[in-house]
């Protein structure tokens, strides 16, 4: 169980690799990806900031939940930080396990937590010059 904070470019096509196990029968994904709108606006870009330490820490935490919560064999989860373009890959989360049912379950779970506990902002760049703090006043009144 590992959860990762990156900088460059997610690559997950490796990542797969590193959750097949012969205990396993199954493997469910999760890409979240940067679209190009939201709440009305057109997004130009993205970009993500992280207190990583405590990320990386909450990250570990959510990933041992869900083993205690699900029968799963292995997990992984990588976020990305830094700014990020329409269609790039902003989070991954895979899982392996027995049975589907498990790993779509626990796939769910992971991300689901992780975008409500782990402490990254998302500022949105828009279109028209804009820019804001998606879920985040407390950043907005600190952005320079």
């Amino acid at each position: 169980m590992t959860f990762r904070i990156e900088s460059e470019a997610l690559q997950p096509e490796t990542w797969r690799e590193d959750l097949q196990s012969p205990l396993c029968g199954a493997y469910a994904s999760f890409e979240g990806w940067v679209r190009d709108n939201n709440d009305g606006h057109d997004v130009h870009k993205l970009e993500y900031q992280a207190y990583e330490a405590l990320a990386l820490k909450e990250g570990q935490r959510i990933l041992a939940e869900a083993a205690k919560k699900f029968p799963i064999e292995r997990a992984l989860c990588v976020h990305r930080v830094g700014e990020l373009v329409i269609g790039d890959l902003a989070v991954w989360v895979g899982v392996s396990s027995a049975h589907r049912d498990e790993a779509f379950r626990a796939c769910r779970f992971i991300i689901d937590e992780v975008k409500h506990r782990v402490p990254i902002w998302k500022k949105e760049h828009y279109s028209d010059g804009d820019s804001g703090w998606v879920n985040c006043e407390a950043c907005a009144a600190h952005d320079d």
